[in-house]
């Protein structure tokens, strides 16, 4: 079989890649995308999709570009095929497709049903020569959340917790401030202004009355998240004060107040339940930030996409233990005086 020399198209697809990071937190549900246009070798317009409903990447370059006519007989570089559907937009398929490129280079297929490939054909249909799989492993790990969600039908779960060099997430009263230090609690705020939600279980409310907002980076607040089987949590908690949209998952009853909805749940299996839940509702990402018995649910069910665990130079001694898990250690950065280390789920 014949190699192909990919290089050059690897090359501007690592660009492409990189533009698409510009819409994390501000595009989801929707993947992120980034677009090259490419003439004789050199870079023309770039784009990408900026923000849910916006244009996507490939409108986004064409539209940087003063003499549109420049596109005919490019070569076009994006990470994600083609939209071929009307959604918030017009097809982008379409739009390349009356602009005439040579050359579409892409990353991956997209797996929602109503693209899976189409995009592809209606480019190849009309003569425009497609590669796939420029990068692809690049690819599906920047959009991750999003094939998850299609292909697995649940948002993509990342746990996080913070735990002393003894192993404690909490006192032995549950107090769990300040286990990680200044620094590890501002990442923390810019990833909730990255993922869609960020879940509590009820013990972790009422002893910690998280307002799971952002206060230590700039952008959105996520949908906040809190099961409360039995409805027994007080309404003062900041979680219920309506300041930002707030999901309570119980299993017994289902109300609509400003900001804040009552899902009721089947018991029987509640934890896929809330998910399903979540996934129709179109959040993609979820971090769980606690406690050790919701956690750790999650863990024995084998329902955890990425772990992210700090642990601090503090010793309590005795407490509430941290939750026991087994993973494949992917990274270790020290966070000034706090280990974070990011774990995946072994292999099946």
């Amino acid at each position: 079989m014949e190699k192909h020399d990919h290089s050059h198209d690897e090359f501007f697809m690592r660009r492409a890649l990189e533009l698409a990071t510009l819409g994390r937190g501000h595009v989801s549900p929707n993947p992120l995308v980034g677009c090259v246009i490419v003439r004789d070798n050199q870079i023309i317009s770039e784009g990408w999709h900026h923000r849910y409903g916006g244009p996507h990447a490939e409108v986004d370059a064409v539209q940087n570009l003063t003499d549109k006519g420049l596109v005919a007989g490019s070569t076009v570089y994006v990470n994600l095929e083609p939209c071929s559907h009307f959604g918030k937009t017009p097809p982008c398929a379409d739009m390349l497709v009356e602009h005439r490129p040579a050359r579409v280079v892409v990353a991956n297929l997209d797996s929602n049903p109503l693209v899976a490939g189409n995009g592809i054909k209606k480019l190849r249909a009309a003569g425009i020569e497609v590669i796939t799989g420029i990068l692809e492993k690049e690819g599906r790990l920047l959009n991750q959340r999003f094939f998850t969600a299609m292909e697995k039908g649940r948002p993509y779960i990342i746990l996080k917790w913070a735990q002393t060099a003894d192993g404690f997430i909490a006192r032995q009263n549950h107090d769990s401030k300040w286990i990680s230090n200044v620094y590890a609690r501002q990442l923390v705020h810019r990833w909730r202004t990255e993922e869609d939600a960020f879940m509590v279980g009820g013990r972790t409310a009422a002893h910690d009355n998280p307002q799971l907002n952002v206060r230590d980076w700039t952008g959105r607040n996520p949908v906040r998240v809190v099961i409360d089987r039995y409805l027994r949590l007080p309404g003062n908690l900041h979680l219920f004060d309506g300041t930002q949209r707030t999901l309570c998952y119980n299993v017994l009853k289902h109300e609509e107040r400003p900001n804040i909805t009552f899902v009721r749940l089947d018991e029987d299996d509640l934890l896929l339940n809330l998910l399903h839940d979540l996934h129709r509702q179109k959040i993609q990402s979820v971090v769980v930030e606690g406690g050790t018995t919701t956690l750790q649910l999650f863990i024995e069910r084998g329902l955890w996409d990425e772990a992210r665990v700090f642990t601090s130079p503090q010793h309590f001694g005795k407490g509430v233990s941290a939750p026991v898990l087994h993973g494949t250690l992917t990274e270790q950065i020290w966070v000034a005086t706090d280990l974070l280390q990011r774990f995946r789920p072994l292999p099946v």
